[in-house]
């Protein structure tokens, strides 16, 4: 017998939500409902004030839907987040200060991959720079923060559901080598994430903070493009060793690389260096090399800003099969001169101490 949403909605209008003394959907909180089979995932999302009171409303969530025919299992998670500051209304009194940067238990150090703008190949260079430094030896760890696009699942090969023993530990999945977490994995593929600010910041910190990431050499965090949300929250949440910002060659890529440099320098950020991707095309039937999007744009801007330039990615057709096959070009033709040049890169961030 199948579930439907709003069977699981009926029920969970029986519990209530402590703050309003209304039901909990009647209170909105309920968000990002799924069912797969006869699986049920859903998050309650609350202020941050209401997060260590709703346990108890959690749990007897999940124990309602759970006795519903044809439910094999619940997973419900709580997300609390951050209540704007009230003014300062001449009473002297300063208003809390945010909590700062945190390291993350068991992970060393975290590398954050930007770019200004979307279509320029960041999460493809995060995949193969992942793989890249597990096959140097590295325990690594890769966290796809694009919640809104999660394509990590697909490059990586990942299939499944993040499995959750108690409700707050989050266990990621692993493959080639890699950790992986992304909300991708916990929301049908074709289904939107359609959040509002606050939940989406409290998602990110839940999967910093609460998946169980192991010992760790590196964890590479994947960013959106952009200077939104999402890369302030984590150059605010997380202890961040540095950012590597990727970019094509062409003036309007590099235009919009400019303002994610600009980000991170306003947020104190170190930037690691600069990727030039999609740099060089050459031919595989005549061997003719072609600079599609120009050639060199990166590396001089780099040059320009005193910072390291970490290398060229060319444009080829293998790059993008084996990411859409689920196994990065440096794990599917580890011997390529593709799967070399992120290979390259890996060793610079290792024989500069990085990582």
């Amino acid at each position: 017998m199948s579930i439907t949403r709003e069977q699981i909605l009926d029920t969970l209008r029986r519990i209530e939500d402590p703050a309003s003394k209304k039901d909990i959907v009647s209170a909105d909180i309920v968000r990002a409902l799924t069912i797969d089979g006869g699986e049920v995932r859903f998050v309650l999302e609350v202020a941050a004030s209401q997060g260590a009171a709703m346990e108890p409303t959690r749990l007897a969530a999940v124990e309602a839907v759970e006795k519903l025919p044809g439910v094999t299992k619940v997973s419900a998670l709580v997300t609390a987040h951050s209540e704007k500051q009230p003014p300062n209304l001449g009473t002297g009194a300063k208003p809390a200060a945010p909590a700062g940067p945190a390291p993350i238990p068991g992970v060393k150090k975290i590398i954050a991959v930007a770019s200004g703008k979307g279509g320029v190949g960041k999460s493809t260079v995060s995949s193969n720079l992942a793989v890249a430094l597990a096959a140097e030896g590295k325990k690594v760890g890769l966290l796809d923060a694009d919640v809104y696009g999660p394509s990590q699942p697909r490059m990586l090969g990942v299939t499944g559901h993040p499995a959750s023993p108690d409700g707050k530990t989050i266990l990621p999945l692993r493959n080639h080598g890699v950790t992986l977490m992304s909300m991708g994995l916990m929301m049908k593929e074709n289904e939107a994430v359609v959040w509002r600010g606050p939940m989406l910041m409290g998602a990110l910190q839940q999967m910093l903070n609460q998946v169980q990431w192991g010992e760790l050499d590196v964890l590479i965090i994947d960013l959106p493009p952009g200077t939104g949300d999402v890369q302030i929250t984590m150059a605010q949440k997380a202890e961040i060793e540095g950012a590597i910002v990727v970019s094509t060659p062409q003036d309007v890529a590099l235009l919009d690389a400019r303002k994610a440099l600009d980000m991170f320098r306003k947020t104190n950020t170190k930037v690691l260096g600069m990727v030039e991707n999609m740099s060089t095309h050459v031919c595989s039937n005549c061997g003719h090399e072609e600079h599609i999007f120009g050639h060199g744009g990166a590396k001089a801007e780099a040059e320009k800003l005193g910072l390291p330039f970490l290398g060229e990615v060319p444009l080829d057709i293998d790059i993008r099969l084996a990411s859409d096959a689920g196994a990065p070009v440096v794990v599917a033709k580890p011997d390529s001169p593709q799967a070399q040049a992120f290979r390259d890169i890996a060793r610079k961030l290792i024989d500069q101490g990085i990582v």
